[in-house]
């Protein structure tokens, strides 16, 4: 059954269901996703009250990323579907978490399978930065484990994120699931996205450095990038 709220006709409700199709196919055709999972919401703030627009289940599975901007659900707050004809993520527990604690500095969930950033989850293991371009997200924690979809998921990937909230106002924070995935909350869609991106690349940087991204000398060289940018910007 389509479920039709009000807001389904207001402008920046109908833009971000179209904007939510469009970062899916993106993620998906940059292999930061894969039709195995991955889930977007973005906030939408009105005057008749804040919604979210949900990729709907099986984007991937089913769709192959290839979401009509109808595909996307509306849902509130509290996760009660106001618009749509699917189901909302399995993963809807995590994206509520973060949004309903972190709402006041970002507006947008990215959860991704990224090719080289599930290495580091398969790994259980953090992701220290290696670029100038990811310096800003800091050393990228991994979480307890947790089963996909649960609660304590959420609640684990929340504690993760908390304390990282002026990350999260200048572009993102993230956290690592193990044997999972990458969750990104961004202070808006755009910046989410370009968060998963960076990450991927920093994960590939460190895969294709090998031995010689984990020796000491390789932490000897962060560090002293680390104190020349730090003499650079005072």
């Amino acid at each position: 059954m389509t479920l039709v709220h009000p807001l389904i006709d207001h402008p920046a409700v109908i833009a971000m269901r179209q904007r939510v199709a469009e970062i899916g196919a993106l993620l998906f055709d940059r292999f930061l996703t894969d039709a195995g999972g991955g889930n977007i919401t973005a906030r939408v703030r009105t005057d008749a009250g804040d919604v979210l627009c949900m990729s709907p289940r099986y984007s991937g599975s089913r769709h192959l990323w290839r979401l009509q901007p109808d595909d996307v659900m509306v849902i509130g707050l509290d996760g009660a579907i106001l618009a749509g004809a699917g189901s909302i993520s399995r993963e809807s527990k995590v994206h509520l978490r973060l949004h309903n604690e972190f709402g006041a500095h970002g507006s947008a969930v990215i959860h991704a399978h990224s090719r080289n950033t599930l290495v580091f989850c398969a790994l259980n293991r953090p992701m220290p930065p290696v670029l100038e371009q990811t310096r800003k997200f800091g050393t990228i924690p991994v979480v307890s484990y947790a089963p996909a979809h649960s609660q304590d998921l959420a609640d684990n990937i929340a504690a993760a994120i908390r304390g990282s909230e002026a990350r999260i106002e200048k572009q993102a924070a993230a956290a690592l699931a193990p044997w999972h995935g990458v969750f990104v909350i961004g202070k808006d869609l755009e910046a989410a996205y370009d968060a998963v991106e960076r990450i991927d690349t920093n994960a590939y940087i460190l895969l294709m450095g090998g031995r010689a991204a984990s020796d000491a000398d390789f932490s000897a060289e962060r560090a002293n990038l680390e104190a020349a940018v730090r003499r650079y910007s005072g």
